[in-house]
């Protein structure tokens, strides 16, 4: 059964259930599903093959990161040297002695 039909149900994300959902197959494209419809919701959208998309955040956070990345010389990357991280306090930890209440 490797034909899919309209009306078939199949897995997917559903954007509004948040969550992987039924759906039923409302068109199909080449023999590929194309638009799917939830079966808890009833919201109509692309098939997204089981996936989820990526949040608003990351897309910004890895805007804002190619950004920085295009303005930086690797040229000059190259020739800082890291600096080490700074050690914390090597005394004795402070705390409670073993037999006082």
């Amino acid at each position: 059964m490797d034909e899919i039909r309209l009306g078939d149900v199949i897995d997917d994300h559903c954007v509004k259930c948040r969550r992987i959902t039924n759906h039923s197959i409302v068109s199909i494209v080449d023999g590929q599903a194309a638009k799917v419809r939830c079966r808890t919701c009833y919201n109509d959208h692309d098939y997204r093959h089981e996936q989820a998309p990526p949040s608003k955040k990351d897309l910004k956070k890895m805007e804002l990161f190619k950004e920085v990345l295009a303005t930086v010389d690797p040229a000059s990357a190259e020739a800082q040297t890291p600096v080490p991280a700074e050690e914390g306090s090597k005394g004795r930890k402070r705390g409670r002695r073993a037999g006082s209440v």
